[in-house]
């Protein structure tokens, strides 16, 4: 290559890159003087604010598609500290909100622990009168500002215990779970607690800028980084809101419970405990007040004694004890045994019985609930000669027992629910010492009584695995989430107790005699075949009321337990509650209304 034209293409490539640094330079001067100074400006002039979209909760329906609850939109009054700014307005600001120095100085304090930067709730739940004052006067106070949110209303006064609340997070849940932020709410108990991820939702986010006149400047970059709110799924369930209303209206003024369940799908269609409380008490600004008043009730409405409740099932559990010496090959319905007045237990004692013939076979003895006849059969099947000894014949009877759902939580999708108590040979062992104890030791759970233990859920259960013929759907109220399409899969599953089927059908029968012409025959209706089984259970104080039953008897839809604590016999309370329940809902509407008022009038609580 010629030397003058290597000299040429050398300069040509450096002039290139003066050319280029210059330019360089009078861009990054411009931008440093121009446009960095335009944004200093806006910077001074304006902030960013994040803004929460919260999404609104999931509803709630019930069995025919009524909503048990709705959402009604509330106002939070929002703090950031750190753009309260030095010459804040304070005596001014408290005048506003009317509150006082010391109380503003407090919250403030608490705000800023959490974040001197990020928004924190000052004030929740503000009427909607005074928002709209604050909407006009706000501008005046920077660092504040009003936010908006959905809280819960309750179209009855029912399903309290059901439904739940919702409150406050705890700084113990925001360990949990980082979708949470402090102030935000959460499901406390209930469907509410239960399904808390399915109802929330998911947040959105807008920012927005404001002027250092505390003004609204509109969305940052016209909403091109805001998220939108995603609102929460709905929960279709099985109750029926009509049989709940009259379950709880049933069960006024005494404590006790109803659970009624579809048996061909493990449904519930009503669980009441009584006393209750009306949904609405928790919720807007006298919800803590409220909440600690009920609290201190000494009738507990606070407390689901049908999910938590722990209570001897007394005769009801017999149609169990039955079953279980049936499979066992130690009774039939031929084998009849006497009653002398009760059972004897030696040295003159006596697990006592009422009157009614003597001797009887099966059916007999569930239609009269002959004590002596279930003491008899508990004993010959945990001391059957195909065991080496009384606890391996106890284990394995405790065995078929647990194989009800007995023992051990259900797994309902409510929280709070006990497993009840099924006594462990080992129990025994340490009360009386390995191989000291035999039949007559223990022979008071042949009847219920003892140390068993069960909740209304799981008696209501147990009426529908008789109805089934000895298997089950572990019960649950949600049926399908987000749309009735989309089936609550997990409760689909039959379990099947140790117990053949065909056994089921002798007891059925004793239970249709119970209603037809035994304990229960008060509660008898021409046009429903109803199975049943009474239950008087021995309480230091007065005895509890016990009931359960199912119908129709060939096709049954119902099955249902009542408890009426501290009332009586089971045939005088529980009985007929149970009854008037499946009345009003397999025939829907209630022709005993002289049977109807006797309950609804009667007081068995004072002060409520």
């Amino acid at each position: 290559m010629p030397a003058n034209k290597s000299f040429t293409s050398r300069r040509y490539v450096i002039n290139t890159i003066f050319v280029v640094i210059a330019l360089v330079f009078i861009i990054r001067i411009f931008f440093l003087q121009i446009i960095e100074v335009s944004n200093k400006s806006s910077a001074d002039n304006n902030v960013f604010r994040y803004i929460t979209e919260f999404p609104a909760r999931g509803l709630v329906y019930d069995r025919n598609g009524k909503p048990l609850l709705f959402n009604e939109v509330t106002y939070d009054l929002m703090v950031i500290p750190h753009q309260m700014g030095k010459n804040f307005d304070t005596l001014g600001f408290c005048k506003l909100i009317d509150t006082d120095i010391v109380t503003f100085r407090k919250k403030i304090k608490t705000a800023t622990t959490y974040s001197n930067f990020l928004p924190t709730i000052y004030d929740e739940k503000i009427p909607k009168e005074q928002y709209g004052m604050l909407q006009e006067r706000l501008s005046e106070y920077p660092g504040f500002y009003i936010q908006a949110r959905t809280i819960r209303n309750y179209p009855q006064p029912y399903c309290a215990q059901i439904l739940g609340y919702i409150g406050e997070i705890t700084p113990d849940m925001l360990e949990d779970d980082e979708y949470y932020k402090p102030g935000d709410y959460i499901g406390i108990s209930g469907l509410e607690k239960s399904y808390e991820k399915e109802l929330r939702g998911k947040k959105g986010a807008r920012i927005i800028m404001v002027d250092v006149h505390n003004r609204d400047m509109g969305s940052y970059m016209k909403g091109k980084f805001d998220v939108e709110a995603k609102a929460g799924q709905d929960l279709y369930t099985y109750l029926d809101i009509e049989l709940q209303e009259y379950a709880e209206k049933l069960l006024a003024n005494k404590r006790g419970s109803v659970v009624a369940i579809d048996p061909n799908t493990g449904g519930i269609l009503a669980i009441a405990s009584s006393p209750a409380y009306d949904p609405n008490l928790l919720v807007g600004r006298d919800r803590t007040k409220n909440y600690f008043e009920l609290l201190s009730d000494k009738n507990l409405p606070l407390f689901n004694r049908a999910l938590s409740g722990r209570y001897p099932p007394g005769s009801t559990f017999k149609p169990i004890v039955g079953l279980i010496g049936l499979q066992e090959g130690v009774l039939n319905t031929t084998i009849t045994y006497p009653c002398y007045g009760g059972f004897p237990l030696g040295n003159g004692k006596m697990i006592k019985c009422h009157s009614h013939p003597s001797p009887l076979a099966l059916l007999g003895a569930i239609q009269t609930s002959c004590n002596a006849y279930f003491c008899k059969v508990l004993k010959t099947t945990i001391e059957n000669n195909h065991y080496p000894n009384t606890e391996a014949g106890f284990d394995a009877w405790r065995d078929y027992v647990l194989s009800f759902g007995l023992g051990n939580p259900l797994g309902v999708d409510l929280p709070s629910e006990s497993g009840g108590n099924i006594p462990t040979s080992n129990y025994y062992n340490k009360s009386f010492g390995k191989g000291h104890w035999r039949a007559l030791s223990v022979i008071s759970i042949a009847i219920g009584q003892g140390e068993i233990q069960l909740t209304p859920l799981q008696l209501a259960n147990v009426a529908a695995i008789i109805a089934n013929r000895g298997y089950f759907f572990t019960p649950h109220i949600v049926k399908a989430i987000g749309s009735l399409d989309n089936l609550n899969k997990k409760y689909l599953i039959k379990k099947y107790t140790k117990v053949n089927p065909e056994f089921f059908n002798y007891i059925i029968q004793g239970m249709y005699g119970v209603v037809e012409g035994g304990t229960a025959h008060n509660i008898k209706m021409n046009n429903i075949q109803v199975c049943g089984k009474t239950g008087t259970v021995q309480n230091a104080g007065k005895n509890h009321s016990v009931f359960i039953a199912f119908a129709p008897k060939d096709n049954p839809q119902i099955a249902i337990a009542a408890v009426v604590e501290n009332s009586g016999f089971g045939a005088t309370w529980a009985a007929p509650i149970a009854s008037l329940m499946i009345e009003k809902y397999l025939t829907h509407k209630v022709e005993r209304l002289d049977m109807e008022k006797d309950i609804m009038d009667s007081k068995l609580i004072n002060n409520y």
